[in-house]
């Protein structure tokens, strides 16, 4: 591996720049599970890291958009935002179950306090960087 083209942009270390220090680290240990997800995840040749809807976002060819967020009204929390129309996070409850705070059929929410499942989580990350290419199978090859 290792051939990973990260595309970043500006804006996008402006957001991580503007998070309260207090959860600035957190998030950005998300970013780097999924940038180290993707050099991993064999497939995935190129990440381009952006913005939607203001939320740092991460897209790839054969992927669903995975998007990171913490937002003031929840202040004690930050989340991992997936496709809600896709079968990530019901896929995701069926298989690591208790493992994670879930949202719906949309995130996987974290507390500030928590340790992070890496290894479960970064199952998540590549079934959500290789969707389309796993979305037939029952469990998304995890």
């Amino acid at each position: 591996m290792g051939n990973l083209k990260l595309i970043t942009s500006p804006k996008v270390d402006a957001v991580f720049a503007n998070y309260p220090g207090f959860v600035r680290d957190k998030m950005q240990s998300l970013r780097e599970l999924v940038i180290e997800t993707a050099e991993e995840t064999e497939g995935v040749y190129k990440l381009e890291e952006t913005l939607k809807w203001g939320e740092p976002s991460f897209v790839t060819k054969d992927g669903s958009t995975l998007r990171m967020d913490w937002k003031e009204k929840t202040p004690e929390q930050y989340a991992m935002y997936f496709h809600c129309t896709s079968r990530l996070v019901d896929t995701f409850r069926l298989v690591f179950n208790h493992k994670f705070q879930y949202e719906g059929k949309r995130a996987i929410v974290f507390q500030l306090n928590q340790k992070i499942p890496k290894a479960e989580l970064k199952e998540c990350i590549k079934a959500a960087l290789t969707y389309h290419k796993v979305k037939e199978l029952i469990t998304l090859g995890i």
